[in-house]
């Protein structure tokens, strides 16, 4: 067997350590057959140039290129075996440069290295053997887990590209938390205006028809891997027909039940079948089973019979579903949510009255909530004195130790609104530091700092503060010894992952990071994928963030989704991962516990284990933690590590 040996000086990088001449005159001396040819910049177009006329020249069983690191390069290297007409599976990489030169002071030692490590290689790759990928075709069709703005950004540009997509959505309706506000920061544009172009294209537009909206739906199982996915997907009853409902709200009248309506956060009721808040879309209602009074066990029939569409609109007798989906990949765009005040002592959330939250106060600010947008106490009275407490739970590693990055520019919307509402109010905000990126947040901040009426307090820690109520049944907001009097108070509390966002995670078994969120395949160059193949992050699943990096993101995950799956194409399935040799597999189900990449399952009917050779990504965890050494992880097998170790000790 002849082994090319091929020496890349790499600049000063590798010459100034490793002496070529003395790995040519040593190789000479190897007792395998070999020769060995030196090569100024191997990764250079003049280098793989020569690199591939050699190899057509030479024509070598194996090839061993002493260079950089393998991650560099050696998909670069294997192309040049390829168009060589040798299967680039045959060649070893030996990493010289940061491996040896870098970190070695010493030329004689690092040459020494480097002469025993070239050896150590020509040995292993006698054993290797000649790996062939192989084609899968793939379903380009996909599931966007969120209707918020990053996913439904990202579930319209897929379907304008052509694909299928199933839209799943928790709540009754799409369009996230913002769809709830009347202003945006920084520029206090109306949040249902802004995002209603969008919700009228997905539910109506030129493309609707490849959206598949599923409301009131939740993930149950997901198996397969990338490219062909199946997902379970369980739908709620909403028991009004989406397709049929002409949203009139003639059920609503004359239903009897009522109960608080969690989507304008418990601050004002609902009735049992009603529309969770003026302008949602879709445009129907849906029927609370927990509150209607047919669920309890009293006959009403009241929707029903009220409904002037006929008998079919609303089915009181519509169960629970689960329906399977076949995609090729996923886009988990579940959001976030707010971290619960009432966790954080001394901020009197949930036992003092007038004292909200930031999700509360923006339904205090609705037209359509509790006070028609006017902003008053409980007693009916405008207030005097207001108090924005910022950080609530933030930067605490009691509570949330990062910062949510928005909460100060929708604190100083606040200060706006009210300012206008109430232009003699005088506003305090109190906050640990203030965060404010973006070439249009100072705008909102330089208003009420010039205003007059606005107060800026710092505090060192949460536990400084505290908001009480004084004998006279006033509150006060006590900081550093001293107390101001605030007939309103607003927390801003941490952002934190949405409600789900644990179970999505063991389902798809896509990791956490500390605080919570989808933890992203890298955080600066691969923001938009996940760790598991396929699935894809957009949005504030990830981090907290704006309405504008939301959609970004929705869009990068797309254009992930886009270049690896189109229709007709096939993907390559890489060779070099672990096999199961089912004569000596005892079915002791470790390596199913073990698999970082949930590769391996176990085959009832074989009574072994089984690997996907599309999610196996040839970590070789399996093949160390087997016990009855029943797996061979290819290209890395136990002959050729030993083969390796034994060149380099000979």
């Amino acid at each position: 067997m002849r082994t090319g040996i091929y020496f890349c000086n790499c600049g000063s990088n590798i010459a100034e350590k490793i002496s070529a001449t003395a790995v040519v005159e040593a190789a000479a001396s190897f007792p395998e057959q070999n020769y060995v040819a030196t090569v100024d910049f191997i990764c250079s177009e003049d280098g793989k140039l020569q690199f591939e006329e050699s190899l057509k020249a030479e024509q070598p069983d194996r090839v061993v290129v002493a260079a950089c690191s393998p991650r560099d390069h050696e998909g670069t290297f294997r192309r040049c075996l390829s168009n060589a007409g040798i299967n680039p599976y045959l060649m070893q990489m030996v990493n010289i440069r940061e491996q040896i030169a870098w970190v070695t002071e010493d030329p004689a030692v690092a040459t020494q290295k480097a002469i025993r490590a070239i050896h150590g290689a020509v040995c292993r790759v006698e054993k290797q053997l000649p790996l062939e990928k192989k084609q899968l075709e793939v379903c380009p069709d996909a599931l966007v887990i969120g209707a918020g703005p990053a996913g439904m950004k990202a579930a319209l540009a897929l379907a304008e590209a052509g694909r299928t997509v199933t839209l799943l959505e928790r709540t009754p309706f799409i369009g996230g938390l913002p769809v709830r506000f009347e202003e945006l920061f920084p520029a206090l544009e109306c949040a249902p205006c802004m995002l209603e172009p969008l919700m009228g294209e997905l539910l109506h537009g030129e493309h609707a028809g490849r959206i598949e909206l599923m409301t009131m739906s939740e993930l149950v199982e997901v198996t397969g891997f990338y490219g062909n996915f199946i997902a379970k997907i369980r739908q709620k009853p909403r028991h009004v027909s989406l397709r049929d409902c002409i949203g009139c709200g003639e059920c609503v009248e004359v239903c009897p039940a009522s109960a608080t309506n969690e989507f304008k956060n418990n601050v004002s009721l609902r009735k049992a079948i009603d529309f969770t808040f003026a302008g949602v879309l879709p445009n129907a209602p849906f029927l609370d089973q927990a509150t209607c009074i047919r669920w309890q066990g009293q006959e009403c029939r009241a929707c029903k019979d009220a409904c002037p569409m006929g008998a079919d609109v609303i089915n009181l007798e519509e169960q629970e579903t689960v329906v399977e989906r076949r995609i090729g990949s996923i886009i988990l765009a579940s959001g976030s949510g707010l971290y619960d005040a009432a966790h954080v002592a001394g901020m009197g959330m949930g036992t003092l009255q007038d004292v909200y939250d930031a999700l509360q106060f923006e339904r205090l600010l609705s037209s359509t909530g509790p006070t028609g947008g006017q902003i008053v106490t409980k007693a009916g009275q405008a207030p005097r004195t207001v108090a924005i407490i910022h950080c609530v739970g933030s930067l605490d590693e009691a509570h949330k130790p990062y910062c949510s990055g928005i909460c100060c520019q929708y604190a100083f919307k606040f200060n706006h609104l009210i300012s206008a509402k109430i232009p003699e109010a005088v506003i305090t905000h109190y906050h640990r530091e203030l965060v404010l990126p973006g070439k249009e947040a100072q705008t909102l901040f330089n208003h009420a700092v010039r205003s007059g009426k606005s107060r800026l307090k710092r505090y060192g820690s949460i536990a400084d503060l505290a908001i009480s109520r004084d004998t006279n049944g006033s509150m006060l907001v006590s900081s550093e010894g001293e107390a101001f009097p605030a007939d309103l108070v607003i927390l801003c509390p941490a952002v934190i992952p949405a409600e789900g966002t644990d179970q999505l995670s063991a389902l798809l078994d896509v990791s956490l990071d500390s605080s919570g969120f989808f933890r992203e395949l890298h955080a600066r160059t691969d923001a938009a994928q996940s760790s598991i193949r396929g699935v894809y992050l957009a949005g504030s699943c990830r981090e907290p963030m704006d309405i504008q990096k939301a959609i970004q993101e929705g869009m990068a995950a797309v254009g992930h989704l886009l270049s690896g799956l189109q229709p007709g194409r096939t993907i390559d399935i890489e060779p070099i991962c672990a096999e199961v040799d089912e004569t000596r597999c005892s079915g002791c189900h470790l390596c199913v516990s073990v698999c970082p990449y949930r590769a391996i399952s176990f085959d009832t009917e074989h009574n072994a284990s089984s690997i996907n050779a599309v999610l196996c990504c040839g970590c070789g965890t399996c093949v160390a933690a087997c016990p009855s050494g029943a797996i061979t992880g290819h290209h890395f097998t136990n002959e050729q590590i030993m083969a390796e170790m034994e060149g380099v000790l000979k």
